[in-house]
């Protein structure tokens, strides 16, 4: 799995509202993220800003963002942030769908791959018929 397509690494970056009681979101945020499954890259830009590197196929940015969001982090909200958001979250469910996993999948890598395994041609098939392998 390290050879993944470059179009399926997605590099974004996440703001947060200056007003909160935490003064350093972006690295709260960064040490909630660290251990998740798909991202590969964290790197805190300024108190706000937060730089990161994910597989979208494991992960995607509105997964990413629901999380912090529950968590009590401030998603900053302007204009420009929110289309943003809103055009990654499309793409992101587009590329998703397109390689097999719909929406809501939670382990989205696995199930591509093993669709790939079966489509593959290969040494480990059972070449009998389907209503012939239960017989023995």
């Amino acid at each position: 799995m390290d050879q993944t397509p470059a179009s399926l690494v997605k590099h974004r970056e996440i703001g947060f509202r200056d007003l909160h009681p935490d003064p350093d979101q972006a690295r709260s945020a960064s040490l909630l993220l660290v251990d998740v499954p798909g991202v590969r890259e964290l790197q805190v830009v300024t108190p706000t800003l937060l730089q990161i590197v994910y597989h979208v196929l494991e992960v995607s940015l509105e997964q990413i963002e629901t999380a912090l969001d529950e968590a009590g982090f401030h998603l900053d909200n302007r204009l420009m942030y929110r289309l943003k958001r809103a055009l990654y979250y499309y793409t992101e469910e587009v590329e998703r769908a397109n390689a097999g996993c719909p929406r809501g999948s939670t382990n989205c890598t696995q199930t591509v791959y093993m669709t790939r395994y079966r489509l593959a041609a290969h040494g480990c098939r059972d070449p009998r018929p389907e209503h012939l392998r239960e017989y023995r």
